[in-house]
């Protein structure tokens, strides 16, 4: 249930939506297995079995995208290709030209799809109505933006923003490792980067292994600043946070799990359960997040 990484955007204040309107709006981008002439397909799927498109609970709702794509591997073209350009030189006493080429690999395409095989992959989606945020289970910004493409086809109107912050991660980070003072509520954990700001790119990783502060003042000194720093949240929530404010590797603590809900009768109440728990927690340690580093930036 819990979120592995979290991509943060900010709705609207004056924006909001029911369940029900939201259902009706992803609705007409369901999910339909792509075709044996379609590379890839895109849409909504039920969040868990017995729900519709939209699983709602106290103004938290949790949607879906599922993207199904052929698996047909560009190597696999090019040797089909060449084959059939070998074969068409023949007939014509000449190669193909770069035209030709291109006219064979569409050809080729088109005959190798239908028996392409299929994999799928689903991206879940938070949506914080009480709070306005707008939170993506994703590690890569594609894939975000495949959710974002996708929703902003379902929905008439759908204001969302990045999130922007007073303090740049990066920067915030770096001084948290000098001072060796975190913000309230927070712990450094063992994982650290920290790179160049110039061009060379030059980095230096530090994994399951603390940081002295002599040394980040020597890599500082040398032009670096922290751009991956690994936290834990009031002893409930540990995770990487990244120079350009994605939340990597969330992992919800013993605290919490100790205290999850064990009086759930069947996997409909733990899924209840879950969450509300998950929820609960992030929307707090995301406030806390944005505090740390100043406060929200207003447009």
């Amino acid at each position: 249930m819990w979120f592995k990484n979290l991509r943060i955007f900010r709705l609207a204040p004056s924006w909001s939506c029911t369940a029900d309107t939201l259902e009706a709006a992803l609705e007409q981008q369901a999910f339909q297995p792509s075709s044996s002439r379609d590379m890839q397909s895109l849409g909504w799927v039920a969040p868990r079995e017995d729900s519709g498109l939209v699983y709602g609970q106290n103004g938290q709702y949790l949607i879906t995208l599922r993207a199904d794509k052929k698996l047909l591997p560009t190597t696999v073209i090019n040797q089909f290709a060449k084959a059939r350009a070998q074969d068409l030189e023949e007939q014509q006493g000449f190669k193909p030209g770069r035209k030709q080429m291109k006219e064979i690999k569409e050809q080729v395409t088109d005959e190798l799809l239908p028996k392409a095989f299929s994999v799928y992959r689903d991206t879940r989606v938070w949506l914080d109505l009480n709070n306005h945020w707008l939170v993506i289970d994703a590690a890569a910004a594609a894939k975000s933006d495949e959710v974002l493409g996708l929703l902003a086809k379902s929905m008439d109107t759908l204001p969302v923003s990045p999130l922007y912050v007073e303090q740049s991660p990066a920067s915030a980070m770096t001084n948290w490792l000098i001072s060796d003072e975190p913000p309230s509520g927070f712990s450094v954990d063992q994982d650290t980067e920290l790179r160049s700001t110039s061009d060379s790119g030059a980095a230096v990783r530090y994994v399951r292994q603390s940081i002295e502060i002599d040394d980040v003042r020597k890599h500082v000194q040398a032009g670096k600043q922290c751009t991956r720093l690994a936290l834990t949240w009031n002893d409930r929530v540990s995770f990487v946070l990244t120079e350009g404010l994605d939340i990597k590797r969330v992992n919800p603590l013993d605290v919490l799990k100790e205290g999850q809900d064990s009086s759930a009768h069947n996997e409909a109440e733990q899924f209840d359960s879950d969450f509300a728990l998950m929820t609960g927690e992030l929307t707090l340690l995301i406030a806390s997040l944005v505090d740390a580093l100043g406060g929200e930036k207003q447009a």
